[in-house]
């Protein structure tokens, strides 16, 4: 049986100021484990007086996952949270009954330049939790747990694998790993439910068959080991999967009818405003 039950090749998303790869969601692969959405954006390099402005916008029976390899997001949410993502560090944003948000550059890297590079993934939450209060953790980089293997790096930013737990909350059966790792070395895929394994930098193989660069590939219950072609980076994520879920905009949500009524909401204000931001905001798609 192959280990690999797909390859997922990223659309390219135009957000502004530049663009993005989505390894997820895609019509043959809606979510991995609780995981319904990835997006890949970077490695870009912003001249003097650049950077990106994504406006406030809403989000509700979610939580967003931000993470650095390069680079600076400033954060802001009608939480009143205002702080610098950097490097390293997981930032996890829980929408529940809903939270708005922007991602800018400060004005002090916008005047020099500077490179981004990094992931924001999306896990939904299980129906019990769907409308738990909106909140916000930041988890320092010194924090996330490392396993060091024979030339393999493994971070093991959300749930537990090789032996260690990450301090970052969950809500249900869920797996987010990076690795870096030197040519030819290799390691044990971790055990769960649904595991997919993205490709950042170098190559994968999957018990001899390849995940190439920039990729997601989505693995069977026979897939055993990771070995790199060339220096690597890769991130891997799955669990435990929470079943279908309605994905519109920036809204996902277990009902139909709760993607209609946060719509309505996003246009009358009740998600409120953003303090420290403008007052301009993303309008609700047509």
């Amino acid at each position: 049986m192959s280990a690999i039950k797909t390859v997922l090749n990223p659309r390219e998303k135009d957000i502004g100021e530049f663009s993005v790869r989505r390894a997820l969601p895609f019509v043959q692969q809606r979510s991995i484990g609780p995981w319904v959405f990835f997006d890949h954006f970077g490695p870009v390099s912003f001249k003097p007086g650049d950077g990106i402005n994504v406006r406030p916008h809403p989000h509700i029976n979610l939580a967003t996952v931000t993470y650095l390899f390069e680079g600076e997001i400033y954060h802001r949410d009608t939480l009143g949270n205002a702080l610098p993502i950097h490097p390293g560090a997981i930032n996890l944003m829980v929408a529940g009954k809903g939270i708005a948000h922007s991602e800018r550059t400060r004005d002090e890297l916008r005047k020099a330049g500077y490179n981004l590079h990094g992931l924001q993934l999306w896990h939904a939450l299980p129906e019990e939790f769907e409308e738990v209060e909106p909140d916000f953790y930041h988890t320092p980089a010194d924090d996330i747990p490392t396993v060091d293997l024979d030339g393999v790096t493994i971070r093991v930013m959300m749930g537990s694998a090789f032996g260690v737990t990450s301090p970052v909350k969950t809500f249900s059966p869920n797996l987010y790993l990076e690795a870096v790792m030197r040519d030819g070395a290799c390691f044990d895929i971790p055990e769960a439910e649904e595991l997919g394994v993205y490709v950042v930098k170098g190559e994968g193989e999957i018990d001899g068959e390849t995940a190439p660069i920039n990729t997601m590939a989505v693995l069977t219950s026979t897939a055993k080991r990771i070995t790199a072609r060339g220096e690597t980076r890769l991130a891997i994520i799955g669990g435990a999967p929470l079943g279908h879920r309605h994905l519109w905009w920036n809204f996902v949500s277990s009902r139909k009818e709760r993607i209609e009524q946060a719509k309505e909401d996003w246009k009358n204000g009740v998600f409120g405003d953003v303090p420290g931001d403008s007052d301009e905001r993303i309008p609700l798609p047509d």
